[in-house]
Order: structure tokens, then C-alpha cells, then sequence
């Protein structure tokens, strides 16, 4: 039945700073800057866990793990997103894919894509052939392309059991 499947959608952005690890997609990147959170800063990771929550109508990523409560001061995102795995399995749904773009001027992102999809994987229980992880280029426009910044849009489809 239609009612049975839920589409969600999300979008995080986080500026690049000094003095912290870039991690995507749970996976450490090798770059001189990193991205300003109060967690990881994983921003593929929290549109993903937004997507979910959306799917669902439950709220956002700061509704579940507000940026004001010290157990969630730099923590992995990939604690978070398993996390919302577990919520969103309460209301039972399931996740049925996923497809996500990470929007980056530098560092070049394609040689990290299937460690990416491969912990996406993992943490939402699918095949890694329902994770889908695109990375692209502002071609040197706006806050990405300024090499400001990082942002990541993802959709995912849950399904109920």
C-alpha cells in the first residue's frame, strides 16, 4: 500500500575550520581543515540521520540530539544515525535506500565514496547496493565553493515492516 512507504528528505551544512578532523560518512578524511560542530560535524551523516526523522514527521537531528546536552559533544555520527536506525525501527520502518551529495570544492572526495557507502551501509542494516554517495563541486560558487564550508543532501525511502 502506498501509506506503507515514506519519503524523507535532509540537508546539513558545517564550516571548515582549523584544528579538526574532516570526517564524511564516518570516515576520516585526509585534509588540513575540518568541520565546526558540536559533534563530529559529519555532515553527510546528519542529513542522513534529518532524512529519516523526516520520513517519519519526527523532528530533526537537534530535536533527538540537541547540540545543548554535553553526552553528544563530539560524538561519532555514526552513533547518532544507528540511533535513529533504532527509532525509526520503533515505529516499524525499515530503511530502503539511500542517496545522498556531499557538496565540497576540495578535498576530493572519490577515492573515500565506498568506505562512505560501506559504513551507511552498516549503520542503516541495507545492502551497500541501496546506498548511494555522490560528491560534487559548487564550481567555485558560494560558501563551498569559497572552500567555507560543507553541506550534504540526502533522500532516503523507509518502508514499513
Amino acid at each position: 500500500m502506498m501509506n506503507d512507504i515514506r519519503i524523507g528528505q535532509g540537508y546539513d551544512v558545517h564550516q571548515l575550520v582549523e584544528g579538526r578532523p574532516l570526517i564524511l560518512g564516518g570516515v576520516r578524511i585526509d585534509h588540513s581543515k575540518g568541520l565546526a560542530g558540536h559533534s563530529d560535524a559529519d555532515v553527510l551523516l546528519h542529513a542522513i540521520t534529518d532524512a529519516l526523522f523526516g520520513a517519519l514527521a519526527l523532528g530533526d537531528i537537534g530535536t533527538h540530539f540537541p547540540d545543548s546536552d554535553d553526552m553528544y559533544k563530539d560524538v561519532d555520527s555514526r552513533k547518532l544515525l544507528h540511533r535513529a536506525v533504532e527509532i525509526i525501527s520503533r515505529e516499524s520502518y525499515k530503511v530502503s535506500n539511500v542517496d545522498a551529495t556531499v557538496v565540497a570544492q576540495v578535498p576530493r572526495l572519490a577515492p573515500y565514496i565506498e568506505d562512505m557507502r560501506s559504513n551507511i551501509s552498516k549503520d542503516t542494516g541495507i545492502d551497500i547496493s541501496r546506498v548511494s554517495v555522490k560528491a560534487t563541486t559548487s564550481e567555485r560558487l558560494g560558501f563551498e565553493g569559497e572552500e567555507k564550508g560543507i553541506s550534504a543532501m540526502a533522500s532516503v525511502i523507509l518502508y514499513k515492516e
